[in-house]
Parts: C-alpha cells; sequence; structure tokens
C-alpha cells in the first residue's frame, strides 16, 4: 500500500490493516477549497499534520465544511518536497494511546502544499489572500519566528525586507506580512491570523512582528498609508490568542516498522538540508487542546465541532499560563534538562525515576498551582494529573529529553520566570520559598556545559543562545569547587533569560549554591537531586 490517492481507491488492503480513510470526497474537497480558500495555514511540521489537519478532517468527514486547508512552509521548504509531493498531501497520523492501543488514520485535508520560497508558489499565495473566502491563517512556526532580531540586532533579511518593500519578501514574518498587503490592496479584506505556538499571548507577538513591517514600509513610502491602519484595526485583522497542547515527537522507527508490518511501504524517513526529519507518517500522542480567543472578522471554521474550545482572551490566557507556566511545559523542560545530564533518552524512562517524578510533581503541584489561575473550562491540578500519571509515563510515546531541549532560552522565561514573578506580587508567598525551580534553573545552566554526570560530553539541542552562553562558562570544569559567582553573575541577572534578575528576586544565590554542588564532580547531579528532594 503506497500512500497516494490512486491507492485510496481501493481501500480493502488499507481496511484490512486498520488504517480509517477519510469519508469525503477528496477531489471534490480539493476543488471547492481552489474556488474558495478558508483556512491557510504556514509551518508544515509534525503538530500541522497530527493536530489541526486531523481537526479539518473531522469537519470534512462529517459534512461541516466542503473545503481543505492550504498549508505553506517557510523556513524549510524541502519539507514540502518530501513529506507532501511525494504522497498527493496525503499523511498517515499514528495515535500511540497510553494503553498500547494505536489509531492509525491517512490525513486527506490538505488541498494544496505550498513553499514561500519558491516563485509560483507564492503567487498562488497572493491570489489565495486576495480571497474574500478566506477566513482564518494560522501558524505553528516555532517561537523563534516571530523574531525580527537577535542579540539586540534586527536580522540581516528583515532590514533588506525593510528597505526593500513589501513586493518580494525573504523572511517569513515579511512575507506574511507583503501577504497581507495583497489582501489590503483586493480591498481592505478581513482576516484573522491565528498563532499556535507555545509562546505567552502568542497573538500579541505575532502582532508586533508583522506591525513592524506595516510601520517600515508605510512610514517609507513603500505601502499605501492605510496599510498600517488597517494591520491595526482588530475588526480587519485581529490576532487572537491561543493555547495548544499535544505532543508530535519526530518519526520513530518503530512507528515506521509497525506500518510496515501493516503493509505500507515508502515509509522511510529523509532528512532536509535544514536537518529536519521528515516521514510520510507521524506519530503523535492522544491528548490534545486548542484553546482560541474567538475573533474572527471574517468568520471562521466549525472547529469547535472537533473538540476546539473558543473563549475570551481572558480565558485563553489563563489556560495558556496555567499549562505553559505550571501545568505542562516547566514539568517537560525540567525533564529534559535532567534527561540530559542522567543520559535518558525517551521522556516515558524518566518517569520510571522515583526522584526525577517527584521533582516534577513538586514543580508542579507544590510550587506551580498555589499561584495558577483556574481557567473554568480546564482544572489546573486535573490537567496535572494527566499530564503525570497518563501522559509523561506513556511508554509507547517516542519522546525524547533532547528534543523538549531545543530552544530552551526562550522558553525558560515563560516557563519558569512568570511563577518567580506571581510569588514576588503574592500578599502570602515568598518567591525565597521556592526550592525546586531554582535547582532547574541550576541544572540548565549546568546543562549549557555539554557534560553529562558521568564525565561524558553530550551535544547541547540547538538554541539561538547557545553559543554566547557556552563563551561566558567556557572556562568551568566538572569538578571545580567554586566559587562561580564571577562567571555565572551575567547569566543569572540577565532577565531575558530567566524572566528576572534572580539575584534581585532573591533566588540568585540559591541558584549559584545549586549550581556548586551540581559541579561537585560526576554523579554530583543524581546525589544533588536526591539530597533536596528529600527535604521537600
Amino acid at each position: 500500500m503506497r500512500l497516494n490517492n490512486q491507492e485510496l481507491g481501493n481501500p480493502s488492503p488499507w481496511e484490512q490493516a486498520g488504517i480509517e480513510l477519510p469519508y469525503f470526497d477528496r477531489n471534490a474537497m480539493i476543488e471547492a477549497t481552489k474556488q474558495a480558500p478558508a483556512w491557510v495555514h504556514f509551518g508544515a511540521g509534525n503538530i500541522f499534520r497530527a493536530f489541526l489537519a486531523a481537526l479539518q478532517q473531522d469537519l470534512l468527514d462529517t459534512g461541516m465544511t466542503k473545503t481543505g486547508i492550504i498549508v505553506a512552509a517557510g523556513y524549510d521548504g524541502e519539507i514540502i518536497d518530501l513529506a507532501y509531493r511525494p504522497y498527493d498531501n496525503l499523511s498517515l497520523a499514528v495515535t500511540l494511546k497510553a494503553d498500547g492501543s494505536i489509531r492509525k488514520r491517512v490525513i486527506a485535508s490538505i488541498a494544496e502544499a505550498l513553499r514561500m520560497d519558491r516563485q509560483e508558489d507564492f503567487t498562488r499565495l497572493k491570489a489565495v489572500f486576495r480571497s474574500p473566502s478566506l477566513q482564518m491563517v494560522s501558524l505553528t512556526i516555532t517561537e523563534k519566528g516571530y523574531d525580527l532580531s537577535r542579540a539586540g540586532e534586527t536580522l540581516p533579511e528583515v532590514q533588506g525586507d525593510f528597505r526593500a518593500g513589501p513586493g518580494k519578501p525573504a523572511s517569513y514574518i515579511g512575507r506574511l506580512a507583503g501577504l497581507c498587503y495583497e489582501r489590503y490592496l483586493a480591498g481592505k479584506l478581513p482576516v484573522a491570523l491565528v498563532s499556535m505556538d507555545n509562546c505567552s499571548h502568542n497573538g500579541d507577538k505575532l502582532f508586533k512582528a508583522v506591525e513592524a513591517f506595516a510601520v517600515q514600509w508605510t512610514g517609507a513610502g513603500l505601502a499605501e498609508p492605510g496599510f498600517l491602519a488597517y494591520i491595526r484595526d482588530p475588526q480587519q485583522v485581529a490576532f487572537p490568542w491561543t493555547m495548544i497542547d499535544k505532543i508530535t515527537p519526530r518519526p520513530d522507527e518503530g512507528v515506521k516498522n509497525l506500518l510496515l508490518e501493516a503493509g505500507c511501504t515508502d515509509m522511510a524517513g529523509k532528512l532536509t538540508s535544514k536537518n529536519t526529519r521528515v516521514a510520510p507518517f507521524v506519530n503523535a500522542e492522544e491528548a490534545q487542546y486548542l484553546v482560541i480567543e474567538d475573533t474572527f472578522p471574517a468568520g471562521r471554521p466549525r472547529l469547535e465541532q472537533a473538540g476546539v474550545f473558543f473563549t475570551d482572551r481572558e480565558t485563553v490566557d489563563k489556560v495558556e499560563r496555567m499549562k505553559v507556566c505550571t501545568c505542562l511545559n516547566p514539568l517537560h523542560t525540567a525533564l529534559a534538562i535532567f534527561g540530559c545530564l542522567l543520559g535518558y533518552t525517551k521522556i516515558s524512562d524518566e518517569m520510571k525515576n522515583p526522584d526525577l517524578v517527584k521533582l516534577v510533581a513538586g514543580i508542579g503541584y507544590q510550587e506551580g498551582l498555589p499561584v495558577v489561575a483556574d481557567p473554568g473550562i480546564l482544572s489546573p491540578r486535573a490537567f496535572i494529573d494527566e499530564v503525570l500519571q497518563v501522559r509523561f509515563p506513556n511508554p509507547f510515546m517516542p519522546d525524547t529529553p533532547q528534543r523538549i531541549a531545543t530552544d530552551s532560552s526562550l522558553k525558560i522565561p515563560i516557563r519558569f520566570g512568570e511563577t518567580n514573578k506571581a510569588y514576588s506580587a503574592h500578599p502570602t508567598l515568598k518567591v525565597q520559598d521556592l526550592r525546586l525551580i531554582p535547582l532547574v534553573l541550576a541544572g540548565w545552566i549546568r546543562y549549557l556545559l555539554g557534560v553529562d554526570d558521568t564525565g561524558a560530553a553530550f551535544t547541547v539541542s540547538p538554541d539561538p543562545l547557545y553559543e554566547s552562553l557556552a563563551r561566558t562558562l567556557a572556562s568551568l570544569k566538572l569538578g571545580q569547587p567554586g566559587p562561580f559567582h564571577e562567571v555565572l553573575e551575567p547569566i543569572v541577572s540577565d532577565p531575558r533569560i530567566f524572566g528576572v534578575n534572580l539575584y534581585e528576586a532573591g533566588l540568585g544565590e540559591r541558584v549559584e549554591q545549586y549550581f556548586r554542588e551540581l559541579m561537585a564532580g560526576p554523579g554530583a547531579v543524581a546525589a544533588t537531586l536526591r539530597r533536596h528532594l528529600a527535604e521537600t
């Protein structure tokens, strides 16, 4: 069974293999989407294929919509050439449930797959953005995709786009802003630009990035003056806040073998020149949540019928803070840091270590829950229960601490800094009472040395600040007795990294003390965890 339109015409072998097929007429869906596109998505990665595309398929299967999604890749266009077009834009979604059962489903809701860096594809995107039927433009481009600068300097491709105007942009957000200008020129048509990335107030982050281009272009006379007002008017262009949650690791070799045994062929993964691992299948956990601020000036897909929560901004903010700052992301990052240091390669295996279980439970229940705001639509305690009892221990989920550790410097300010701020502002709680969060922060600095708890070197996961941080820490060696204040002070005091100046918050000295313990020599990481967890 090859994953393409022709082979789906013979459903019998797929059904015998327990693989669910779409119920709708795919050719009719593709034609309807070309005539009246409603949803464009930027970011062709795993969470899109396993979650968002599957949501739209639910609507198509039940007849609640006639159109699919047009997906575009910006950072790594090879994804389209390797994982989409050879398979007629179909995907195999494999859901790995905690009870060991597996759901296999062909996802066929993608009508077109385009590369933003290919001129003919970008021309097609311009036509789509000029269509009055377009309602929603969503994005999963990772948190750093919205950054226009690095280390205080505007990125060169962004500078070039600022000077050149909306005609032929080269940067990711520059291209998006250029497409919005096409929509403006087509009659100031309304649309919602919906970030679905895991960053606080993601709608605001996207708005500020797009607005920056509108400011530059209108100020230099490269775009009509009204374009800036268009971007700033929520009745014309909305930037809803969202919270998304579904663990979607890289394609797993075991899942590939499972599909081969079921009769599927050509399931091999490929690596793009930008080191993105892709395959015709995606593997993901069963649990999933998507909460969206219901602000859509051109209307929206009926995704509430597929389990999506639509609500007000305040509730989205509470859900996002609950998940990102307390109930999942900080726990994930803690496991990622100490998992790398202790030699683990699977999150589920870490959940067999009683010290690591006690660490993340303490961060969630003891230090996080006292300052979390209950959003009402989801219970914070029940959410942590599911994370620690079902999701993280799931042995069938091939997720790795190394993947979760990627871009940690961008995640830590939100995942831990917001809790630090909440304690500082609380009428009765004291930030100095925190014990486990500063232990994780010290562990992250120790992790940056790229030396595990046995003294062996390991590869630190990609991070935009790693090179500069590594230079700062270059003089440190495992086994040094300290003191380390002179080396650590520039890092520990940096609110860009930790959300606050940890010295001013009253945690800097504690982080230094924990770091000194973690540096004592081989075995010090495990010993430090055991010692301080015994005190909690």
